[in-house]
C-alpha cells in the first residue's frame, strides 16, 4: 500500500507530462482550428493536474527530490513547449524561418525558472511567474486566437499581440519578482 501512496504523485505528473505530449501531437498532426483548441484545453487540464500532485504529495508526506524534478520536466513539456507550438502553428507561421527562433525564447525562459525553482530553498514565495502559469495565459490567448481564425476576424494586430504576450510571459518567468503561493 505504500508503494502506491507514493506512487500516486508521480502518476499524476505523468498524466500531465501525457496531456501535454498529446497536446503537441494534436497540434502538428491536424490543420483543424478545433485541433488546436482541444491542444490548448489540453494544456489547461494539465495545468490542474500539475496542481494536484504537489498538493497530493504534501498530503500523503510522500514529498521528495525525484518528485519535484520529474514535476519540473513535466512542466517544461507541458507548459514550455506545448503552448509555444500551439502559439506557432495559429499566429507565427507568418514570420518565416524566423518564427523558429521566435519560439525558443518561451520554453528558454520556462527552463531556467524551472531550473532556478529548484535550486531555490522551499519558502511561500514563488520569484518569477511559475511556468504553469504562462502556459495556462498564452494557452487562453491560443483558444481566443483560434476562435477569432474560425470567425475570419483574426488579424495581424492579434498575431503581434500574441508575439508581445510570449515577450512578457518570458520576462515574468525570469524575473525576479516575488509573488505569493496561493
Amino acid at each position: 500500500m505504500n508503494k502506491v501512496k507514493s506512487s500516486l504523485p508521480n502518476i499524476l505528473t505523468f498524466f500531465n507530462l501525457s496531456l501535454g505530449v498529446v497536446a503537441i501531437l494534436m497540434t502538428v498532426a491536424s490543420d483543424a482550428k478545433s485541433s488546436l483548441i482541444y491542444a490548448s484545453l489540453l494544456v489547461l487540464l494539465a495545468a490542474l493536474s500539475d496542481r494536484l500532485d504537489g498538493k497530493v504529495a504534501r498530503k500523503l508526506g510522500v514529498s521528495s527530490e525525484f518528485g519535484k524534478e520529474l514535476d519540473s520536466l513535466s512542466d517544461l513539456i507541458s507548459f514550455g513547449v506545448a503552448p509555444i507550438i500551439i502559439a506557432w502553428k495559429i499566429n507565427l507561421m507568418v514570420f518565416g524561418p524566423i518564427s523558429y527562433l521566435l519560439v525558443l525564447i518561451f520554453p528558454i525562459a520556462g527552463a531556467y525558472r524551472l531550473a532556478r525553482y529548484n535550486v531555490s530553498e522551499f519558502d511561500n514565495i514563488f520569484r518569477g511567474v511559475p511556468i504553469t502559469v504562462a502556459g495556462g495565459v498564452l494557452s487562453i490567448a491560443n483558444i481566443y486566437n483560434c476562435f477569432q481564425t474560425l470567425s475570419e476576424n483574426h488579424t495581424l494586430v492579434h498575431t503581434v499581440l500574441t508575439l508581445v504576450l510570449i515577450f512578457l510571459l518570458s520576462y515574468l518567468m525570469v524575473s525576479n519578482w516575488n509573488i505569493k503561493k496561493v
